[in-house]
C-alpha cells in the first residue's frame, strides 16, 4: 500500500504514522501548490493525506481508495473528478482544531460580556472611559445556544458549562445524541448529556428565542446555505450575542448586518464569511457591535501534530477493516 502526505512531516510526526502504517510505503512531501501535489503523485497513491485534492491527482492515482482531509469541512473538494470517484472514502479533520475554535468562541462572548472592544478602542484613543462596566451581566446563569452539536459545539458547551452556563443544542437528528466522531482525549461532550434542551433543524427560532448568547458551528451544505435567515435572525432576543465559526455562507450576512446596524441584537463574533477576505467596502468593519477575525479561529502551533494523530488512528482502522472516523456522507456533504 502506498500512502502519500502532501504536508510535509516533522520526523515525530512521521514516526507516527509509520508506527500505524505497518509495512506499507509512506510517501513524504511539502506540496506548496497543486503542481507540486500532482508531481508528489506521479505513480499513483492507495491513501492520501493532504488539504485539498487536485483533479489532476485523482487521475494519476485510479487506486486510490481513502482520503484524511486536514480540514473539518469537505465541502470545498467534493467536486471534479472526486465527485465522480464515489467509492473513494473521505474522512475530515473534525475534532482537530475543536478546542481551539471552542476557546475562540468563549474567548469572544467574554470580550462581549466584559465590554472589552470598547476599552481596546479607547485605549487606541487615550481616552479613561468607563462606559457600559455596570452594564455588565455575567455569563454565569445565561442562556448558551448552539447551532450544530459536532465536535466544536459540544466542546464549547462543556467550557460554557463550567462557566455556569445553560446550554442548548440544534443539530440535524436531535435523538442521535453519541458523538461517533474523533476527539483527543478529554475533549467535547461525547455522550450528549450536556445540553438541557434539543432542538432539530426546523426548530432553529425556536432555539434563537430562547438563547443569551449563540454559536453556530454549522458545515456548509445545500441543507445550511442560509440557515440563519431574515426570519431567524429576527426571532433572536435584543440582548443576543452571536458567534459564528461554521462557514459564512450559512448566515444570511446582509440580514445579519442590518440587525447589528439597528441594533436588533446585541452584538456579532466573527471568524467566517460570505466571501473570503472580507470586502474592504464591507460595512461590518465599522460596526462597533461586532468582532471580526480573518478565518483564524482554528489555527494553533500543533495542528499538523494531532492531525497526524487521527491520520495514525485511522490508519489503524483502514489497515484492519474497522470503520474510519469522521467518515464523510457524500448525501449529506459532511
Amino acid at each position: 500500500m502506498r500512502i502519500l502526505s502532501t504536508i510535509g512531516l516533522s520526523p515525530e510526526e512521521r514516526r507516527v504514522i509509520e508506527q500505524a502504517a505497518g509495512d506499507s510505503e509512506l510517501v513524504d512531501r511539502r506540496c506548496r501548490s497543486q503542481a507540486e501535489m500532482v508531481e508528489a503523485a506521479e505513480g499513483g497513491c492507495d491513501v492520501l493525506f493532504t488539504l485539498r485534492v487536485p483533479d489532476e491527482l485523482m487521475i494519476r492515482s485510479p487506486q486510490l481508495k481513502w482520503i484524511q482531509l486536514m480540514s473539518a469541512g469537505a465541502d470545498h473538494i467534493l467536486k471534479g473528478v472526486l465527485a465522480e470517484r464515489k467509492t473513494v472514502a473521505v474522512t475530515t479533520g473534525s475534532g482537530v482544531a475543536a478546542s481551539t475554535i471552542a476557546e475562540y468562541t468563549i474567548a469572544s462572548m467574554l470580550a462581549w460580556a466584559h465590554v472589552l472592544p470598547i476599552t481596546m478602542r479607547s485605549q487606541l484613543r487615550r481616552e479613561w472611559k468607563r462606559t457600559g462596566f455596570m452594564d455588565i451581566e455575567p455569563m454565569r446563569s445565561k442562556t448558551l445556544g448552539v447551532i450544530g452539536y459536532g465536535s466544536i459545539g459540544r466542546e464549547t458547551a462543556r467550557i460554557a458549562q463550567g462557566l455556569g452556563m445553560h446550554v442548548l443544542a440544534l443539530k440535524r437528528n436531535p435523538h442521535e445524541r453519541y458523538d461517533p466522531g474523533w476527539n483527543p482525549s478529554g475533549v467535547g461532550d461525547p455522550e450528549g448529556t450536556i445540553p438541557r434542551r434539543w432542538y432539530g433543524p426546523d426548530q432553529c427560532e425556536a432555539i434563537l428565542r430562547d438563547a443569551d448568547y449563540i454559536t453556530v458551528t454549522l458545515p456548509l451544505t445545500p441543507q445550511t446555505r442560509g440557515f440563519l435567515g431574515r426570519k431567524e435572525i429576527a426571532a433572536m432576543r435584543r440582548n443576543a450575542y452571536l458567534v459564528n465559526v461554521g462557514r459564512g455562507e450559512v448566515i444570511d450576512q446582509d440580514a445579519l448586518i442590518e440587525a447589528l446596524r439597528e441594533n436588533r441584537i446585541a452584538g456579532a463574533g466573527l471568524d467566517v464569511f460570505e466571501r473570503e477576505p472580507l470586502e474592504s467596502e464591507s460595512a461590518l468593519w465599522d460596526l462597533e457591535n461586532v468582532i471580526l477575525t480573518p478565518h483564524v479561529s482554528g489555527g494553533f502551533k500543533n495542528y499538523n501534530g494531532v492531525c497526524c494523530e487521527l491520520f495514525a488512528a485511522n490508519l489503524g482502522r483502514f489497515r484492519a477493516g474497522q470503520p474510519l472516523f469522521n467518515l464523510v456522507d457524500r448525501s449529506m456533504g459532511y
